[in-house]
């Protein structure tokens, strides 16, 4: 049976050694692009015809309406770790698939039977497109529907997937093809029967081969052995390990694969999302057909009809369901593996990585910042990680949102919850760097949020007590401000060496309670410049605040609000995904209640500071 995969949607290989079925309604070119950890692609990773080919690759160089690639993903180049096969319309054909229809890929084993397929629908000015991509994920290899068109053609296609010289590329493809040949083809002669080994790429209808024979053996390794004949059903996927992903540190690693979770979760939620849409449609679609006859709008007919258009939405639901929860099994368990793996800076505070906290000899790559899920796996919950150093700043919207958690708690209440996270963040922000590497300074003109600073103040890693009242507001960004002018000054003048002695250059994040409470026009407008400004040369900000106590200042301060990544104390639906368009349920990073585990670490951190400035 053959899985028919809708855009977006991921699924398992069968095996490693593929072939690639293309069938289109006109002429199309078809090739390979390969991409390495990052995405790109590299000189001479375009696969096309027998000079532009590439150890157990192959693509036909002429047009054709149907195309066998060959791909063997056990002998990729050193550093590829993903094959995109694209297809393109060429110069002597039509203008568009518009025109043209929508092509097929269908994958399946190399001795096999098809195993997966997907219908390139949608298409309308593109002339190229990026059929499906081959991809590694906790330790086995899966194969996404990608469907995306171009309509700058094979140059904008070539662009995109990071080859160089992509234009000139583009051209000598199209060129070849429509001339007939393949560039730097041998002479047609005779060839000796394949040996062990080799790879025949013949054709059993064709007269001529479609491409030498290539050698895919590793010269340091024994010739693998024969296929076994498959059993029909797709291998189990291996246990998913931590670390599984590229990077060059055990960190790298599990940043990017805690990235690939999430991508792979939004993905299968489209998909499912999509093929759900489809179904509703179909039967919506049937059933106007039924009613559209004055003859068949009643009676048992038009009954089994609306019955049996029911059953095929049913039955498409099913699937989609059952092709997501396969997925999100995977995901679940992946995420039961990853999560105890992570360092500090990734880590739950509840993780047991924090009760051996050392205090770090560097910053970094990320920091979580909670957690994200969607409601159709709600126990899934993917780290929400950021880089480091912050590019935005953050704002903790301490105000009444429309989530059912701010329906249940007070106003008081949620600026505590407010105030509890703010204290969590930058307490983490100080223990995953290095002593004297990062600096929090807090503003709290009311002295509003006293209790939920004491682990901050109570340890002692602040650098002054939190700022009080108008005055203690304006001497904070006047001598922040100035931290940013001077260090911009240097660093356009390339003379950081001529920094006033003194000044702190460690990484600072203001920390800003009850806004705009103590805030005169001047001090909103350092404020304003800081979060602009500021990241650029280390200085952050972290506002707790409800913008509805700003309202007075009207549009003045929108821009403001929009430079700053919001976060909420409680769970909220409004962390907006631009990639597939879902709104992702976000939920903060609490300590657990009752847990001593931040004093702990900012107690560590302090007597390591302490160490540190004695010496």
């Amino acid at each position: 049976m053959t899985a028919e995969l809708v855009r977006g949607q991921n699924h398992a290989l069968p095996g490693t050694d593929l072939t690639v079925r293309v069938e289109a309604a006109l002429p199309v070119l078809a090739g390979m692009t390969l991409a390495d950890a990052d995405g790109r692609g590299r000189e001479g990773w375009l696969v096309h015809g027998d000079a532009l080919s590439l150890p157990g690759l192959l693509a036909p160089g002429r047009p054709a309406p149907a195309h066998d690639l060959r791909v063997d993903l056990a002998r990729l180049p050193e550093g590829a770790r993903t094959v995109r096969v694209w297809l393109a319309l060429p110069s002597a054909g039509p203008a568009s698939f518009a025109a043209a229809g929508a092509p097929r890929v269908v994958v399946g084993e190399a001795a096999g039977a098809a195993r997966l397929a997907h219908t390139l629908g949608g298409l309308a000015a593109e002339s190229a497109v990026t059929a499906v991509e081959f991809y590694r994920r906790a330790g086995a290899w899966k194969v996404r529907a990608v469907g995306q068109g171009y309509a700058g053609g094979l140059a904008a296609l070539c662009a995109d997937h990071g080859l160089p010289d992509a234009a000139t590329l583009a051209r000598r493809v199209l060129a070849s093809s429509a001339a007939g040949t393949r560039e730097s083809a041998p002479p047609p002669q005779e060839e000796p029967a394949p040996q062990p080994g080799r790879v025949d790429y013949r054709h059993p209808g064709r007269a001529g081969r479609v491409g030498p024979a290539v050698d895919v053996t590793h010269p340091g390794r024994p010739a693998r052995p024969e296929p076994r004949p498959s059993s029909g059903e797709p291998a189990a996927p291996p246990p998913p390990v931590a670390g599984d992903a590229s990077g060059w540190s055990m960190e790298e690693r599990l940043h990017n694969q805690v990235w690939g979770m999430f991508e792979d979760l939004a993905r299968a939620v489209a998909a499912y999302r999509g093929a759900v849409s489809f179904a509703d449609d179909r039967l919506e679609r049937e059933i106007d057909g039924v009613l559209a006859d004055p003859r068949t709008r009643t009676g048992p007919a038009a009954d089994r009809a609306r019955e049996r258009a029911r059953s095929r939405q049913g039955e498409l639901i099913a699937r989609a369901r059952a092709a997501l929860d396969r997925d999100l099994d995977q995901l679940t368990a992946e995420a039961a593996v990853v999560e105890p793996a992570l360092p500090p800076a990734f880590a739950r505070w509840d993780n047991p990585v924090w009760h051996g906290y050392r205090v770090p000899e560097q910053a970094p790559l990320a920091l979580r910042l909670g957690d994200l899920s969607l409601p159709e796996r709600i126990g899934l919950r993917i780290p929400m990680l950021v880089r480091l150093p912050l590019e935005r700043g953050l704002w903790i919207d301490a105000g009444r949102g429309d989530g059912p958690a701010t329906t249940v708690l007070d106003g008081g209440e949620l600026r505590r919850e407010a105030g509890l996270l703010a204290t969590a963040v930058a307490g983490r922000l100080l223990a995953v760097h290095p002593p004297g590497r990062f600096t929090v300074r807090v503003i709290d003109p009311a002295g509003s949020a006293a209790h939920t600073l004491r682990p901050l103040v109570d340890s002692g890693v602040l650098a002054e007590p939190p700022a009080r009242g108008a005055a203690g507001v304006a001497a904070v960004l006047e001598r922040l401000t100035e931290r940013v002018d001077l260090v911009q000054m240097a660093v356009r003048s390339g003379a950081a060496d001529a920094l006033p002695p003194g000044l702190d250059t460690s990484e600072q994040l203001l920390v800003v309670h009850d806004f705009p409470h103590g805030f005169d026009d001047r001090a909103v407008t350092r404020l304003r410049y800081l979060a602009d400004e500021g990241p650029s040369v280390g200085v952050h900000l972290l506002m707790v605040a409800d913008r509805e106590d700003a309202a007075a200042y009207g549009p003045l301060l929108d821009p403001l609000w929009r430079s700053l990544l919001r976060i909420t104390p409680v769970p909220d639906d409004h962390i907006a995904d631009p990639w597939v368009r879902q709104v992702w349920t976000y939920e903060p990073p609490h300590v657990p209640p009752g847990s001593a585990i931040l004093p702990q670490v900012l107690g560590a951190l302090a007597a390591a500071r302490a160490r540190l400035g004695g010496r």
